[in-house]
């Protein structure tokens, strides 16, 4: 088929309906038609019913072609005789669109009416979709409706434009009752959307002109004059394309090879991204599992009652691990979740209140119960009687002990304790070491300025074992730093035994 090459870029038309002999000539049905202008390639479509088949032929040998193909119909009101015919016509352009039209093959509609008129051929009088008023096409110039009319060069020229535009108006309504309403109708099995743009223009000639033809039909019924509208007819030639529409067409060249590359792409994205999803979905899944099965272990152990229970441990155990799990939505919160709890799917913030929550009211238990004692203890602060570390008692401490020593009266029977204690900040093991000996410390000048003997004294050192603040806060752990002294009942303390220079004795549990 004598085609153009395939590196083509022009628009490509195939055009049906009326007029095709006086389009592309007298050529047979079974032969291809073709014009080629500097414009675009024209293809002839002998019936509407072989427009698919056109289609797929020329998608078959020029797969490049897809989006520079169009279609054009031709309506001309003096070739049919009965409206309801042309209607048919009009009807099955529309089946045949409805079939052939496809994501990738857009195929958009111009439509042309031929009307015959005395004298030399006249400008293009083109509608783009929506537009109410025309746009005339004269030789190489593009201008409105009104400025043609304008723009004469006498009286003669002004008056035939008159009268053309009047007839134009007459051919508009025309076209858009008997033609274009039925791409709109509701009643249409197959209604598609109105065409890119129509176009009329006049020619001297028409081919297969009819007697009482639409034209002649409607002239008549308009001027109610026998015989208007009717012109001699003339041996044609050819009729003009319509080459000033074709700047309306959107040709978007698009080698095959790149549009396959494009659509693989396309779906390798989607793909990806529904894997992403899936995979965020799942991750976010396990997140909140983790964290809801980490609440509920804590929540189902019993609180203890004192430490040696076992259930303390295990509290102790499952709170650490909510204080992990605490740490590590607070990274999400503070830099962002990774990407993959991420795509919007991440919901750790749902928990993180909960979590936080459980942690502020987990308390731990009090001591072991202590003998019952005569006073309350004296609790001095470490930090007024030594420097952070050290079991060197300040020179400026003496009032504080001596206030403490003024409290504590020693008598037979009754154990003056002393006993240490810091936070949890540091190694636990040398801050066990560091409370014996504050409590040592405070031991020796007790003794020293109340010449006691050593049985009246006994020395502990816990650590950061018995806390009675809460170590996450600053003044929490000011406050577990410190030496208490307390008088607790004991047979046979506080006598005169004890030779001097040995140690006193050392209490080897919580009294």
């Amino acid at each position: 088929m004598p085609l153009p090459p395939a590196d083509y870029r022009q628009p490509v038309v195939l055009v049906c309906g009326d007029g095709l002999d006086g389009l592309f000539g007298p050529i047979p049905t079974e032969q291809l038609a073709l014009r080629t202008t500097e414009q675009g390639c024209y293809l002839r479509v002998c019936h509407l019913e072989q427009l698919a088949t056109a289609v797929a032929g020329i998608t078959a040998m020029r797969p490049e072609w897809g989006a520079q193909l169009s279609v054009l119909y031709v309506a001309n009101p003096a070739e049919h005789t009965d409206g309801a015919v042309l209607a048919g016509h009009v009807r099955a352009l529309c089946h045949q669109l409805a079939r052939v039209r496809k994501p990738d093959l857009a195929l958009p509609l111009l439509v042309v009416s031929y009307l015959q008129a005395c004298g030399s051929e006249a400008p293009w009088f083109t509608w783009d979709a929506g537009h109410a008023s025309p746009v005339v096409h004269e030789r190489t110039t593009c201008v409105s409706l009104a400025d043609w009319q304008r723009h004469t060069v006498n009286g003669a020229q002004l008056a035939t434009r008159l009268q053309m535009s009047v007839q134009l108006n007459n051919a508009a309504e025309w076209l858009k009752e008997a033609v274009l309403s039925h791409w709109t109708s509701r009643e249409s099995r197959y209604a598609i959307s109105l065409p890119l743009a129509c176009a009329i223009t006049w020619v001297p000639a028409l081919p297969q002109v009819r007697a009482q033809n639409l034209w002649q039909q409607r002239m008549r019924d308009k001027v109610a004059l026998a015989g208007y509208g009717q012109v001699q007819t003339e041996v044609v030639t050819s009729l003009p394309f319509p080459d000033a529409l074709l700047h309306l067409l959107p040709v978007h060249v698009q080698h095959a090879s790149l549009r396959r590359a494009s659509k693989l792409a396309l779906w390798l994205f989607a793909v990806a991204g529904a894997v992403a999803l899936v995979s965020s979905a799942w991750q976010n899944t396990l997140l909140l599992r983790q964290l809801s099965d980490d609440l509920r272990r804590y929540t189902a152990i019993a609180p203890a009652t004192t430490r040696a229970q076992p259930e303390y441990a295990r509290r102790e155990e499952a709170v650490e691990v909510l204080r992990q799990d605490a740490r590590r939505l607070d990274r999400y919160y503070r830099h962002g979740e990774p990407l993959a709890l991420g795509l919007g799917l991440y919901r750790g913030e749902l928990l993180r209140e909960q979590l936080l929550a459980a942690i502020a009211s987990h308390r731990q238990p009090a001591s072991s119960p202590r003998p019952m004692k005569l006073s309350e203890p004296v609790r001095l602060d470490s930090l007024s009687l030594f420097s952070p570390g050290s079991a060197q008692l300040k020179p400026d401490s003496t009032k504080v002990l001596i206030s403490a020593l003024v409290d504590i009266k020693a008598q037979p029977d009754w154990l003056i304790v002393i006993a240490g204690h810091t936070d949890t900040t540091g190694i636990a093991e040398k801050n066990l070491k560091l409370s014996r000996a504050r409590a040592a410390a405070v031991h020796d000048w007790m003794q020293r300025m109340g010449d006691l003997p050593d049985s009246c004294f006994a020395v502990q050192g816990f650590g950061a074992t018995q806390p009675i603040a809460s170590n996450d806060t600053e003044a929490g752990r000011a406050l577990n730093r410190r030496v208490d002294i307390r008088l607790v009942p004991a047979v046979g303390a506080c006598m005169p035994t004890v030779a001097p220079g040995k140690q006193p004795p050392v209490a080897s549990r919580d009294i």
